[in-house]
């Protein structure tokens, strides 16, 4: 059974930082690509930021890019998203998901297979 756990939102002021952190089990964590999606209240489900199975290639959505980093640790069967400058905008429940196995990571949700339960950030302005 595929489990993801995700820690470390919170509340932070704008330009804050945070760092996400998603714990994966039930699955060879190393041959998966892993992504980072968000949900801002009203607004659909949006991708973040995917990493390849490898750590290689990492993708980001525009609004994010130079200010947020995804990397992963193997070893530990866990992926990270490093958020700084936060904006009030970032405001969302932030999960981390699974994509397919040995694939290139995509942006939409459809390619994502398997979702953690969300994790809060709140940047207040």
């Amino acid at each position: 059974q595929v489990q993801l756990v995700e820690s470390g939102g919170g509340l932070v002021q704008a330009g804050g930082s945070l760092r996400l952190s998603c714990a994966a089990s039930g699955l060879p964590f190393s041959t998966y690509p892993m992504g980072w999606f968000r949900r801002a209240p009203g607004k659909e489900r949006e991708f973040v930021a995917a990493i390849s199975w490898t750590g290689v290639r990492q993708y980001y959505e525009d609004s994010v890019k130079g200010r947020f980093t995804i990397s992963r640790d193997n070893a530990k069967n866990s992926v990270y998203l490093h958020m700084n400058s936060l904006k009030p905008e970032d405001t969302a429940v932030y999960y981390c998901a699974v994509g397919g196995r040995y694939t290139v990571p995509g942006t939409a949700a459809s390619a994502y297979v398997y979702w953690g339960q969300g994790t809060q950030v709140t940047v207040s302005s």
